[in-house]
């Protein structure tokens, strides 16, 4: 997987790595967003899962039809073919894409399943602002590929 931070899908894909099935969208200044995604990151499939810290990119490498505060208000991913979902359908949308929790998925996937998640999701991020620091200066440009932003 390429998190947290790096913008591989506006990278040029070496012709030997996979072209990622999705990119995920989320705050990168939010910890307990940066720990969700650490936590896609180690299972098998992770690889085919892009991911963008859209607190610390510029605005324009975010792509078409998508800008800073939309995807800092909300999850986003965005598949293969382009379309976009946020909120619990996006947590739905990355688990179908990791083989150990597309039982998961299947769980989540009925509307009235999927409505209850959502709830719970605008909770989260009713409580959200309360763990995610105030930024004192403006975003710098996205760290290199390889670049895991540790030090």
């Amino acid at each position: 997987m390429y998190c947290p931070g790096q913008m591989r899908h506006s990278v040029p894909l070496d012709d030997d790595k996979p072209m990622p099935g999705c990119t995920v969208y989320f705050d990168g200044d939010c910890p307990v967003c940066r720990a969700e995604i650490a936590h896609y990151q180690r299972p098998h499939g992770a690889e085919a899962i892009a991911c963008v810290a859209a607190s610390r990119c510029d605005e324009a490498a975010l792509g078409p039809g998508v800008d800073r505060a939309m995807v800092l208000s909300r999850f986003h991913v965005r598949g293969a073919d382009g379309s976009l979902v946020s909120g619990a359908a996006a947590f739905v949308a990355i688990w179908r894409r990791l083989p150990g929790f597309a039982w998961l998925a299947t769980l989540a996937s009925p509307r009235p399943v999927l409505a209850l998640l959502e709830a719970g999701y605008g909770v989260f991020l009713r409580i959200r602002p309360w763990w995610r620091p105030k930024r004192a200066e403006p975003p710098s440009a996205c760290p290199s590929p390889g670049d895991t932003g540790r030090t």
